[in-house]
């Protein structure tokens, strides 16, 4: 290579002096340099740029001695640390510990509904799934039997409205105590089977009584069946419905016995009820309670018939009366039922299950 000058820097220039110099102010600029990776931005300026020929051309340059690497200081940036370890496993969060019986209900599960009624927690500790309404629903069955007495003595049309009463508090009672709630729908449709029977009872007369319930319950078990089909429900849900619809229709129209069976027949068997039900919600065994209750029934189907003209036969419709009330206490005290169903379905049963043998026996017995 000639020693001649290049041209344009003057004589004396040689460029590899240059490169040798080159390493040396990079390393007397390399502590701002270092200072400046704390800003991501600001260390872009000091990247370095390779110009010239690179290892893939025919011409290489020599590659750097030991003595050309000493002067790169060794570079100590750290990258910044995470708030998290990285390497913990993940795991899954905790479950909620199980709850005891008093707590209400089970923890949550995927697998299905862990839940369990308050009945069936009774039945695995060995108690009872049956709570009785209490005096304060007997009240309100023994204030409503006691209008039912009172107005049969009036007339027919004073009679529609405590029964009328009735019939709703049984309608909205049944499903309720079926765990059926809010069913708009199907209480709507037994209350007003209910009304049409009272209607068709009022206008044919208390002679054709039979035939205006049974040709109402009729058409409102094939309405209550039309109603399912329409349904977009599963059909275990349309078979529960279904039986609750009806079952709550019939006992809202059965009601209507009420109206149609003899004045006389219904203040004896509708007073019978009331000291029958207030008997049994007296704090006494079952059994106790329930012999009482049919003695109690007895005696005031006897002072009530004196009155009326039945005489000691209102004995025998108060005792069967009561019977029947009993039965429907009994009914809506299972499965332990809410405060609502005791004021709504506790105290319209008794009376909607009497109907029937406060019909037939008014008649048989007058």
């Amino acid at each position: 290579m000639s020693n001649q000058p290049y041209e344009g820097y003057g004589e004396g220039y040689d460029p590899y002096a240059q490169q040798q110099q080159q390493p040396q102010q990079q390393a007397q600029a390399w502590p701002g340099q270092q200072q400046a990776y704390d800003d991501p931005q600001a260390a872009q300026q000091y990247t370095q740029q390779w110009q010239g020929q690179t290892w893939d051309t025919q011409v290489q340059q020599s590659r750097p001695s030991a003595s050309d690497l000493a002067y790169f200081p060794p570079q100590n940036y750290q990258a910044p640390t995470p708030s998290y370890d990285a390497q913990a496993p993940v795991t899954a969060p905790p479950a909620p510990a199980a709850t005891d019986g008093a707590a209400g209900y089970g923890p949550p599960s995927l697998a299905g509904n862990a839940r369990i009624t308050d009945a069936q927690r009774a039945r695995l500790e060995g108690r009872s799934p049956i709570i009785e309404p209490g005096m304060q629903p007997a009240g309100l069955t023994a204030l409503l039997a006691l209008l039912l007495a009172g107005t049969a003595q009036i007339g027919s049309y004073a009679l529609v409205v405590p029964l009328v009463v009735l019939q709703a508090v049984t309608a909205a009672g049944w499903f309720r105590l079926n765990g059926m709630w809010p069913a708009r729908q199907g209480i709507a449709l037994a209350f007003a089977g209910a009304l049409v029977a009272d209607v068709a009872l009022l206008a044919a007369g208390r002679d054709n009584g039979p035939a205006a319930i049974l040709g109402t319950l009729g058409v409102w078990v094939l309405l209550s069946l039309v109603m399912q089909l329409r349904s977009h429900a599963d059909p275990d849900t349309r078979i529960t419905s279904l039986m609750a619809t009806v079952a709550s229709a019939a006992l809202a129209i059965v009601a209507t016995g009420h109206l149609a069976a003899d004045p006389d027949a219904v203040t004896v068997g509708a007073a019978a009820v009331a000291v029958a039900i207030l008997a049994r919600a007296l704090p006494l065994p079952t059994i106790a309670s329930v012999v009482v209750s049919l003695l109690a029934a007895a005696g005031a189907g006897i002072a009530v018939g004196g009155a009326t003209g039945l005489g000691a036969k209102g004995a025998l419709l108060g005792a069967v009366a009561a019977g029947c009330a009993l039965i429907g206490h009994r009914v809506a005290s299972y499965d332990y039922p809410s405060r609502f169903v005791h004021f709504t379905a506790g105290v319209a049963l008794p009376l909607a299950a009497a109907a029937p043998a406060v019909y037939v026996l008014g008649r048989a017995l007058g």
